[in-house]
């Protein structure tokens, strides 16, 4: 008999695979290029060729017992360091090797923060909708998370009540901004706010609250928009970043977590996410990605490929009638169900192949959300079934 614990996850699997399997399916009976499939957030764009050479190179030059060896629980140091020059060349910050630890991607990153942080009981603040996996990584250290609602007009955050839902249990708030799954990035007035609220309830409760910044679409923004890091706002903020998407490498997981010496006894929690990553079994990132990455820091994917299925999605869809938000980042659109039942919507749209993810998903019913992140060509070729649907509910 498996865990109560694990019992209940399986009980709440993920939306998201399950329609990913679901396409795979109706991809094997009528064909990969008569289904479009937008459930999964699985990048579209090759990784960069530095990429390739980078881990040629690396294969070729170094001793192998190095490339493929342990190393100290938080990454190569020399890995660590051309990641902070990065970042203090891009954002003004001022950090070395010792404030950076190499994760296995951003979801291994979140782990062993929570890990780190978090006692049974605590709560952890997450601004709705979002990504629905927070949920059973805060449960994975028997806390929870409580949902902040948006402002539906924008989906920023709604800041009156991000105030009131704080208890003596918050012991962290979650960003992501670009935000999975509307594209919303929130604005510089909107983290400002964030910043005094969590100063004001630090004050309050007299005890630390960590601002958790996960960020693997920092890169992926449009129209001008320039790329923020949130540790100019905050104190007590810890990054978790993902090479995923920025370079097109969900599978290779391979990410960072970044802690500032300005976060309270940064040396200790420094020190206990190190521990974390080893006793939560990562024991250390990949070795190889990470030799790779230190390489490919000034590379990115091509960003404007995903603009142009951003603006070709969203104009065809507001041209059926569809109620879109135009996306300013990530590789998402989120659409309003024209059916008050979503689960239904989601269904219907299935007939004619089109492959959509509930907004209950990331708990926020009533809408839907796009992925994308597919060839040019599919979104092409998805627009006639599109334009059906949207006639079936007179759009």
């Amino acid at each position: 008999m498996v865990s109560k614990k694990i019992k209940k996850a399986l009980e709440g699997s993920s939306v998201i695979r399950a329609m990913f399997t679901e396409g795979k399916e109706m991809a094997k009976k009528y064909g990969a290029e008569n289904v479009y499939d937008f459930s999964l957030g699985n990048p579209a764009t090759p990784a960069p060729e530095a990429v390739k050479e980078a881990i040629k190179e690396i294969l070729d030059e170094k001793d192998p017992m190095f490339v493929h060896g342990y190393m100290d629980n938080s990454g190569y140091e020399e890995v660590r360091q051309a990641i902070a020059d990065n970042l203090n060349h891009r954002f003004d910050t001022h950090f070395d090797f010792h404030n950076i630890i190499m994760t296995v991607g951003a979801a291994g990153g979140l782990n062993i923060i929570f890990k780190t942080i978090l006692d049974p009981g605590d709560e952890v603040l997450v601004f709705a909708p979002y990504f629905g996996e927070y949920n059973n990584y805060a449960a994975n250290f028997d806390a929870k998370t409580v949902a902040v609602n948006p402002d539906i007009a924008t989906f920023q955050p709604d800041l009156a009540d991000f105030e009131k839902k704080f208890t003596e249990k918050t012991k962290a708030v979650i960003i992501n901004t670009p935000n999975n799954p509307t594209g919303v990035v929130y604005s510089d007035a909107t983290l400002k706010t964030i910043a005094e609220i969590l100063n004001k309830k630090q004050e309050e409760y007299k005890k630390e609250i960590y601002l958790i910044s996960d960020e693997p679409y920092r890169e992926l923004v449009y129209d001008g928009l320039e790329q923020n890091f949130l540790t100019k706002y905050y104190n007590n903020t810890i990054v978790g970043y993902s090479f995923s998407k920025s370079l097109s490498l969900p599978g290779e997981r391979i990410g960072y977590v970044v802690v500032p010496d300005e976060v309270t006894d940064a040396e200790t929690v420094i020190a206990g996410i190190n521990v974390s990553n080893r006793t939560l079994g990562y024991v250390n990132a990949p070795s190889l990605m990470q030799l790779a990455v230190a390489k490919c820091l000034e590379e990115k994917t091509d960003v404007a490929y995903y603009d142009r299925n951003r603006s070709m999605l969203y104009t065809a869809l507001t041209e059926y009638g569809y109620h879109c938000f135009k996306p300013e980042g990530a590789f998402y659109m989120w659409v309003k169900s024209p059916d008050e039942d979503e689960d239904r919507f989601v269904e219907n749209a299935k007939k004619y192949h089109l492959i959509l993810v509930k907004g209950g998903a990331f708990c926020w019913p009533g809408y839907v959300r796009i992925a994308y992140c597919v060839s040019n060509d599919t979104i092409k070729n998805s627009l006639p079934a599109f334009k059906k649907l949207a006639e079936e509910y007179h759009l």
